[in-house]
């Protein structure tokens, strides 16, 4: 008891230089004696009342006492000490009164204590709430607070509320059990009628629950609604919490059965829902009604990128993104095939409208698959995968390798001039940088097909200070890694190894492996050339990174991803992937090398390949056996030998034809075929001379000094009227111009808050990404609901605000603002 008596006394003494104390029952002098507190003098009222006036007022102003009377307090006309009383603190003996002292509360607050008494049975609820009080709190809000400790919370509703359904969904309950031990139970429902319009003959948290999911998706779709407008920003502020998202993911999928979502989503068009995402079935039924659009090419695919862009804003969009990746892409592979003609007149016109068109189904192709394959959606995705795989297969890879087949059969040389060969790469590309006291770093990405580097040139162009280009270049053939790799050094002459090896030699010299590319380097560079390995120069330092590239000119850095993985039978299924995983390497290595200094950076590759997903048809391998005086080496798409015997369905070349110095013939597949290989894979292959396996990218990159990207602007079309007059706000934002490589999308959040930062509305997440020129396209509205605050701000300036995210922070920042005025018709009331 003394403790306590302590610890009420001195929270008394932080508000009072004098406190009284009545000890009605005669039971605490002990208490009052063996007292210890410091720097506060003690005094016994026993008919001295006049002199301990005297004393405490005129001799000592400014000591503290604490003035003890063994008995009840006088009667008002005979307490001398009344005015000191009122103008100073009591301190009772009761329990309530107790507690009133430790937690500061004035005796106003003493029924609601006496009240929810079972809460303050517990030391540490009492704590908790003692640091949760201010002065200014009414009845009401230490209620609420009191709720807040009981729900281990902040004390705000929404905050309240979300912990419970955060039990609700776990099968907990024993925050709402103390809720109700405690009597707030009658308050806090008290509460969710104010708040939300909740108002139950049988409340509870998981009526109130279903009936949250249940008022939102009908005020969506025109249903009956039973909840406020503040109960569907609720559902929207819940469900993008970090903390309690796990919840309402759970309570989703529990109440769409409840509720028969399923059945109601049947009857109804996507196109109604695109906006709504109360439950992960939503999504469902629209990428299902997505994928069958796509098949049946019902909707346009500038269409089909638009609905999908806006289920971006879809609670579950992370969830679904590689889906709704992969109909995106099917959608573009679709239009963009049925405006292409695959026609040529010529080998180099080949070349050049495949880098300027055809190469565009490979990379949707590729995305399609990789996304499709990441979704695990293999059911839902699976017709329109035929389709796709049909169309690329059949009406696309194959015609465009049999067309593309004539021409190479025609060409006495290999070659496709002005387009530079491979073999000329080092003289073209590497040396005039040489010639101008330049250094430059050559990056080598094994089977880094154009299509793939096209996508890497984008995503450079977007960083800051970086500038780059694309050129294509025609590979060495056979189009397999040694002579591709050997092609690219400085040579003389090139050669293939009169032996089973396949090894390719450089003015003589084997090209096989680093460490004899770098001995080539260095014997035509005096020293001031090397290579290394990606993986090896992404593990220097930043102080080994900038020794190896001040001691040498040139160096070539080895990356090999997409054709380690590919290569292998196993893991050739996973070519695409490596393919995305590539150009995340070769951003990094792009960022290490201008972090140490470099300035101009080459991006090439050995040769290209061909993929295909599904398993290759019979029909795709050639019928022909190898056959000749000395087969040296075969791979699925070509055969090295000496006096190889003619067949219908292979081609031969000589190595003088090929650019190659020796005797060594070349047998390659005609059009996409594949030579049967046993223990190997036929879906990725390289060696022969399609489009896709030999016209390979140059990627010249350069580090600017100044910063050349921007952000896209956005402005607020508000028209005439400046005034809120209901529930609701709809708001047109404008993209001031497209986005572009430099130009950048910009994202932001929107919502309506008070004069004093209070957010009286839901609050969206928007991406302002739009590439359209047509500036009517570049127009998104947002509708925004109003909180119960909308009422209580008649007549006063509430604001619109686009706020923007701080880099790095989980902060805002204000970006644009725009001032209303409410003028609602009615007013209502709101008593805390």
């Amino acid at each position: 008891m003394n403790d306590r008596i302590i610890n009420a006394l001195q929270q008394l003494f932080k508000k009072h230089r004098i406190v009284f104390w009545y000890d009605a029952k005669h039971e605490l002098r002990d208490d009052f004696d063996s007292l210890v507190l410091e720097d506060i003098e003690k005094i016994v009222l026993d008919n001295n009342e006049f002199s301990v006036k005297y004393k405490i007022i005129r001799e000592q102003p400014n000591q503290k006492f604490l003035l003890y009377r063994a008995g009840a307090q006088p009667a008002l006309f005979d307490n001398w000490l009344l005015d000191v009383q009122l103008a100073h603190g009591e301190f009772r003996t009761d329990q309530v009164a107790i507690w009133l002292s430790e937690l500061s509360l004035g005796i106003e607050f003493a029924e609601v204590l006496k009240d929810h008494a079972e809460f303050f049975r517990a030391k540490s609820r009492k704590d908790a709430l003692g640091k949760l009080i201010e002065p200014s709190d009414s009845s009401g809000m230490v209620q609420l607070k009191m709720l807040a400790v009981c729900a281990k919370s902040e004390p705000k509703m929404d905050t309240v509320v979300e912990s419970l359904l955060q039990d609700l969904a776990n099968d907990k309950g024993e925050k709402m059990s103390l809720i109700s031990r405690s009597a707030l139970d009658g308050f806090f429902w008290e509460q969710m009628n104010r708040y939300y319009g909740y108002n139950s003959t049988e409340p509870s948290i998981h009526d109130f629950a279903i009936e949250l999911f249940k008022s939102s998706y009908a005020m969506a779709t025109d249903g009956q609604v039973k909840l406020s407008n503040d109960a569907l920003v609720f559902l929207k502020r819940w469900k993008d919490s970090r903390q309690y998202k796990d919840s309402f993911e759970m309570l989703s999928d529990k109440f769409s059965d409840d509720l028969d979502i399923r059945d109601d989503l049947s009857s109804r068009d996507f196109k109604q829902l695109i906006d709504i995402d109360y439950f992960r079935l939503i999504d469902n039924k629209i990428i299902s009604a997505l994928a069958n659009a796509v098949l049946q090419s019902d909707f346009t695919a500038e269409q089909m990128a638009i609905w999908i862009r806006q289920r971006r804003q879809s609670h579950w969009y992370a969830e679904f993104e590689h889906t709704y990746q992969a109909l995106d892409n099917a959608a573009q592979f679709i239009a963009t095939f049925n405006q292409v003609k695959i026609d040529m007149d010529s080998l180099v016109q080949g070349v050049e409208r495949y880098t300027q068109s055809w190469y565009k189904l490979d990379q949707l192709y590729r995305k399609f698959i990789y996304h499709k394959l990441e979704s695990g959606e293999v059911s839902l995705l699976n017709h329109l995968n035929d389709k796709i795989e049909n169309i690329y297969s059949n009406n696309y890879l194959l015609k465009l390798g049999n067309r593309f087949q004539e021409f190479v059969e025609s060409e006495s040389q290999w070659n496709a001039a002005p387009i530079l060969r491979q073999d000329n790469f080092f003289g073209h590309w590497v040396k005039p940088f040489l010639d101008n006291n330049n250094k430059i770093y050559v990056i080598i990405s094994d089977a880094m097909r154009y299509e793939i580097a096209d996508e890497l040139v984008s995503l450079i162009r977007q960083e800051d200070r970086y500038s780059a280009d694309i050129a294509p270049m025609l590979s060495m053939l056979p189009s397999y890694t040694q002579l591709g790799m050997a092609a690219l050094l400085p040579n003389d002459t090139l050669s293939i190894a009169d032996n089973t090896s396949g090894t390719v030699l450089v003015n003589g010299q084997s090209s096989q492996g680093t460490s004899n590319r770098s001995k080539i380097l260095k014997a035509a560079l005096q020293d001031r050339g090397d290579a290394i390995t990606a993986d090896n120069f992404m593990q220097l330092n930043r102080e080994g990174s900038r020794e190896l590239l001040k001691a040498n000119d040139v160096i070539y850095i080895y990356h090999n991803r997409i054709d380690h993985t590919g290569d292998k039978m196993h893991s050739e299924g996973q070519a695409f992937e490596a393919a995305e995983k590539t150009l995340s390497d070769l951003m990094k290595i792009i960022k290490k090398l201008a972090a140490a200094n470099a300035n101009n950076i080459l991006i090439t590759a050995d040769h290209g390949f061909i993929y295909q997903n599904r398993a290759i048809e019979e029909s795709d391998f050639s019928s022909a056996e190898p056959k000749g005086k000395e087969i040296l080496y075969r791979d699925r798409r070509f055969i090295l030998g000496k006096g190889l015997v003619d067949s219908p369905s292979l081609h031969k070349f000589s190595s003088e034809a090929l650019g190659l110095i020796g005797d060594v013939e070349v047998q390659i597949p005609k059009s996409i075929n594949r030579l049967r290989l046993s223990g190997s894979g036929s879906r990725f292959v390289h060696g022969g001379a399609s489009l896709q396996e030999v016209v390979v990218p140059v990627v010249s990159i350069n580090k600017k000094r100044q910063s050349d990207t921007t952000a896209v602007e956005v402005d607020i079309l508000r028209g005439s009227n400046s005034l809120i007059t209901t529930e609701e706000l709809t708001v047109s934002l404008y993209q001031s111009t497209p986005v572009t490589e430099k130009n950048q999308p910009r994202v932001l959040r929107v919502g309506v808050y008070t004069e004093s930062g209070e957010l009286i509305s839901d609050s969206y997440e928007m991406t302002f990404d739009l590439r359209s020129e047509n500036p009517r396209a570049r127009e998104q509205q947002v509708n925004l609901i109003f909180t119960r605050r909308i009422d209580e701000l008649n007549g006063q300036e509430v604001i619109l605000k686009l706020e923007e995210k701080v880099g790095g922070t989980s902060h805002y920042k204000e970006y644009k603002s725009l001032k209303y005025t409410v003028r609602r018709s009615f007013s209502s009331d709101f008593d805390f």
